[in-house]
């Protein structure tokens, strides 16, 4: 997908985001937000879309959200006035394949439902690690290909279709793994039916 494809396809989901799709990853979702509420520090979510995270991330906490789509970051910052979200610190547009940020910024960076659906998903891993200050963690939970079954030949019969639907439905894990920066340290399949998966990695020392 190019970044116009994306652009364009999130134009359409956004107002009905919350109750479709976002109503689907709510599972993995709870459970990366769940992780990332016992740790301390600063916290960037790259790809924050209308901001369905927001509300359940810890007070302790100091988030930072990103995202390409206008129109999904203007939901996103209606939650954060109306919910008085003052862990929130920051909601900006930007490209996740050229993060504004300097380099160690954050503890953990965070992209949920995010990789399948960008231009050059390994160049949007490599700006995550690039930001998660070493010791830190990278945090991504997506739908990734299967190898084998019904659902894996359904997976490719639609890839063509991506700039379409918003997203890869072939999009292979190994893509997200091949970051000299970080290490895989937990791996876990997620509901419904295991669609979606929790990868947990932590960035290395330079």
């Amino acid at each position: 997908m190019d970044a116009e494809a994306v652009r364009r396809s999130y134009r359409r989901w956004a107002p009905v985001y919350d109750a479709s799709f976002g109503a689907i990853t709510g599972a993995g979702r709870r459970r990366a937000v769940a992780h990332v509420n016992g740790r301390l520090g600063s916290v960037l979510e790259v790809g924050v879309g209308t901001g369905l995270a927001l509300p359940a991330y810890a007070g302790h906490l100091q988030v930072t959200g990103i995202d390409y789509s206008d129109e999904m970051l203007a939901r996103a910052q209606a939650k954060v006035a109306a919910q008085g979200l003052a862990h929130v610190r920051e909601l900006r547009q930007m490209d996740a394949r050229t993060l504004d940020f300097p380099d160690a910024r954050f503890d953990t960076v965070v992209a949920m439902y995010l990789v399948s659906v960008v231009p050059d998903p390994e160049r949007v891993v490599a700006e995550m690690a690039r930001v998660c200050r070493p010791g830190g963690e990278v945090i991504i939970v997506g739908h990734f290909a299967r190898d084998r079954g019904v659902l894996s030949l359904l997976e490719r019969a639609v890839a063509p279709l991506a700039n379409v639907i918003g997203w890869h439905s072939d999009f292979e894990k190994a893509r997200v793994l091949g970051c000299p920066l970080l290490q895989l340290e937990e791996e876990r399949v997620l509901p419904p039916f295991g669609m979606f998966t929790f990868l947990r990695m932590v960035r290395r020392p330079t």
